[in-house]
């Protein structure tokens, strides 16, 4: 008997809403569903996608898994031990999510410490350098001597320092130039097969998820309109809102990995 993969994450029913800004004080409070009824499970090794345009509902959903923001209904579950050490994040600008005062060194164990994890840290540090392809020189440097796309490496290494099980990756190559996308989407790929990662993408681009996702999310509204194998839902979307945003996909060069 085949043995069932591991379900990671659960989400049943889950809707987040928030309040809009009053137009007066005695009129009443409206609310915007930002996300409605959404249900999944994610089976660790998986790469899944959610993908959808600004205002889909994909950016508070991906909160809501990290435990940023809590769902009004429905239930979300970490089904693993530790949701603050197993499950970290890569976000969309590297240029914000680094500490400019810090040393690229102190960037990438700033977790270790943080969580009190206790490791050789120089050879775990000159390790993930060599994982996101940095030599060991870029240790003693800072976050404004590197380009968009080292940036973003660095970002990586700092989320995979605490040895995560689950990687959310949020819109991880949207601020990058087209010329370097394809080599950090091309890294990430390497990274999920060598460090065994579970790997979550955020994303309002459908060439990006094919790159890199096994199953796919599409959602619209704060709903999930559309779910499947990637390449059954790029062969046959079976919603108009799919088949617009595969109309707008970009040429990407892809390698695959083995």
């Amino acid at each position: 008997m085949t043995e069932q993969p591991e379900t990671v994450f659960r989400v049943r029913g889950v809707s987040k809403r928030f309040a809009l800004p009053r137009q007066a004080p005695w009129l009443p409070r409206r609310f915007v569903a930002a996300v409605e009824g959404v249900s999944f499970e994610v089976l660790r090794g998986e790469s899944l996608g959610i993908v959808g345009e600004s205002g889909s509902g994909k950016t508070t959903l991906l909160k809501l898994l990290l435990g940023l923001e809590k769902p009004d209904a429905g239930e979300l579950r970490y089904l693993g031990r530790s949701l603050r050490r197993e499950v970290q994040v890569v976000f969309q600008d590297p240029v914000s999510a680094l500490d400019p005062r810090l040393s690229v060194a102190d960037i990438i164990l700033e977790p270790l410490r943080v969580m009190g994890l206790r490791e050789p840290r120089e050879s775990r540090l000159h390790e993930l350098l060599q994982a996101v392809g940095l030599p060991r020189a870029a240790s003693g440097r800072y976050p404004h001597e590197f380009s968009g796309g080292q940036r973003q490496r660095i970002a990586i290494a700092r989320a995979l320092a605490p040895r995560p099980r689950v990687l959310l990756a949020d819109e991880p190559v949207s601020a990058l130039d087209v010329s370097v996308r394809a080599q950090v989407l091309n890294l990430l790929l390497d990274l999920r097969r060598d460090f065994d990662l579970t790997l979550l993408l955020v994303s309002h681009d459908l060439g990006v998820v094919r790159h890199l996702c096994q199953r796919l999310l599409v959602m619209q509204s704060g709903r999930v309109v559309e779910a499947g194998e990637t390449p059954r839902v790029f062969a046959a979307p079976t919603q108009p809102y799919t088949q617009v945003l595969l109309a707008a996909i970009p040429t990407l060069s892809q390698r695959r990995t083995a």
